[in-house]
């Protein structure tokens, strides 16, 4: 897959500058940091589409993310 397509296959899904912030600071709230933060701010996009199910192998940091995220998760 060319990135120069991606957007064919994809949808892409980007963070206004205040809800980037505001999943921030509610992940570290929770005691999130580090690269855990990614998964957070991938929950904030999952939870900005309001999808359905959000898959991953990495279920672990996105269940500290609380009940919103975990009814979400999916493990490819």
């Amino acid at each position: 897959m060319c990135l120069d397509t991606i957007g064919e296959r994809l949808n892409l899904i980007a963070l206004e500058v205040a809800e980037h912030i505001s999943a921030i600071r509610e992940a570290a709230g929770l005691g999130i940091e580090g690269g855990a933060l990614y998964d957070a701010l991938l929950a904030a996009c999952a939870t900005k589409v309001q999808t359905d199910i959000l898959y991953t192998w990495n279920t672990r940091d996105f269940q500290r993310l609380g009940p919103n995220i975990t009814g979400r998760l999916r493990t490819p």
